[in-house]
């Protein structure tokens, strides 16, 4: 009996005819006779299934009472609700009671049934939700699709850029080296230039020396045209050139006003050049100055070595055809003059970096070299060869750092202490003719400056003939240059 039951309880057989009047009811008025007729005649073998499986389980009850127990049951309730056919049988309580509950139990169907829609309209809104994020989801994966198909894009036309810039840097680079090339032959035709116009001063001065040897020649021309004395034409039997100067002696007042305007113009042009150039390396001013000045002394230097080599080297070639007035000291000198563009200028330059390399006195930056101011160096060097030529030639005064400030020599630097007696170091070499000053320097002159020895002022001394001085109250005598070396 209990399995039964059991099993009536699972089956939930009254909800479901709960279910199908209700189903009913609202529909009553909707569908049609046979339809009504078909759904009440389901109720009833529904009711009649649940009523066959109740009498079954009252039967089995009642056998498990035994013969006499619950008689008295069938008696007052079964057996009076079946002789009434059926007819709702009376119980003890009442017919209010009966309806309040069933409209409890309706309620509560019905309170079941509106949480069951709200569930299902959650459940809805839920997959309606569900549904928007997967569309999200769809439209985030197709923008981030189509964002990698841009990066992809973009990474493609990053590397067509990289490889046209490459490209274009190459061609930058081939047009740059092109351009130093142009460059070059530019620096070429422009040395060309300028030793036309070497040349061509060269040539005007050779016409000024022939006009001027012309004129003589004319001269004695009409001298000897004219009636003179016997001793006179004794006395013309001797080289009519024997008192015409060379064209290095005619040119000499002239080539000496050019190389005096020439190293002032050193000075105010190539100089200030050098010195910008220098600035991008060396903050330091002062060792900027340093560096000019003593490449201009290394150019003096080996220009007036390169001077002599040559002439040795130009009296070994006249020498053994040399003939005229002139002597072979002269015709080499005019020789020199005439071609000063045989002079190797370059090879000057390099001797001039190398001993900057081994001055201890100036430093330079390892990623550059002296080679920056081979302008300022070859200018200086031409110039002083040139000089060479002079009669006399020009030379450099002597100057050592620490020496007493000469007003006669040199003028003082924008920066310097108008009040310093000593020297702190040289921005520019005076131009000396013999012991006349051409050109002033220029110095700077500071308190502190490093005092001389005593041997540099016997070597000044010795070389202006002086035979004593006072150094620091003591008297010093100097009997030669070879006394002088003797000292410390």
């Amino acid at each position: 009996m209990a399995d039964t039951l059991r099993r009536l309880a699972k089956t939930s057989s009254f909800s479901v005819l709960q279910d199908k009047l209700e189903s009913w009811h609202e529909d009553y008025h909707v569908i049609s006779c046979d339809q009504n007729l078909n759904r009440c005649c389901d109720l009833i073998e529904l009711t009649a299934a649940i009523q066959g499986q109740l009498f079954s389980i009252l039967n089995l009850t009642a056998a498990e009472g035994g013969h006499y127990a619950g008689v008295d049951t069938l008696k007052m309730r079964l057996l009076p609700w079946l002789g009434t056919c059926f007819s709702m049988a009376r119980t003890s309580v009442t017919e209010n009671t009966s309806l309040q509950l069933i409209q409890d139990s309706a309620e509560k169907d019905r309170r079941i049934r509106e949480l069951s829609a709200s569930h299902d309209n959650e459940i809805q809104k839920i997959e309606t939700q569900l549904c928007s994020t997967r569309l999200q989801l769809d439209s985030v994966r197709a923008e981030l699709e189509d964002a990698q198909k841009e990066l992809d894009e973009t990474k493609s036309k990053s590397a067509t850029t990289l490889l046209a810039t490459e490209d274009e840097i190459l061609e930058m680079k081939a047009d740059l080296r092109s351009a130093h090339e142009q460059l070059e032959i530019y620096k070429r035709k422009l040395d060309a230039l300028d030793d036309y116009e070497r040349q061509v001063h060269l040539l005007r001065d050779e016409v000024s020396y022939l006009n001027t040897e012309k004129a003589m020649l004319q001269e004695r021309l009409v001298r000897s045209r004219s009636p003179s004395p016997l001793p006179r034409l004794s006395r013309s039997t001797s080289p009519i050139r024997s008192e015409s100067p060379t064209r290095a002696q005619l040119t000499n007042s002239s080539r000496h006003a050019r190389l005096v305007s020439r190293f002032s113009d050193l000075y105010a042009v190539e100089r200030l050049e050098a010195q910008s150039l220098l600035r991008r390396y060396i903050d330091d001013l002062e060792m900027v100055q340093k560096i000019i000045f003593i490449a201009v002394v290394e150019s003096f230097k080996t220009a007036k070595l390169a001077y002599r080599q040559f002439k040795l080297r130009v009296r070994k070639t006249l020498s053994s055809s040399h003939f005229g007035p002139e002597s072979l000291e002269d015709a080499a000198v005019d020789y020199i003059v005439r071609n000063l563009d045989l002079y190797d200028v370059q090879a000057s330059v390099n001797d001039v970096i190398n001993a900057m390399n081994v001055n201890p006195r100036i430093s330079f930056p390892p990623e550059v070299d002296f080679a920056l101011i081979s302008a300022l160096i070859r200018e200086t060097c031409r110039v002083v060869f040139a000089m060479q030529t002079l009669d006399p030639p020009l030379d450099l005064a002597f100057a050592s750092d620490g020496e007493l400030y000469n007003d006669s020599k040199y003028r003082r630097s924008y920066d310097s202490e108008f009040t310093a007696p000593l020297v702190m170091y040289h921005v520019w070499p005076t131009l000396v003719e013999g012991h006349a000053v051409l050109v002033k320097g220029e110095a700077v002159t500071r308190r502190g400056a490093p005092v001389l020895t005593l041997y540099y002022f016997k070597i000044v001394a010795v070389e202006n003939n002086v035979k004593s001085i006072e150094v620091a109250g003591e008297a010093h005598v100097f009997i030669d240059a070879v006394s002088v070396c003797a000292v410390e």
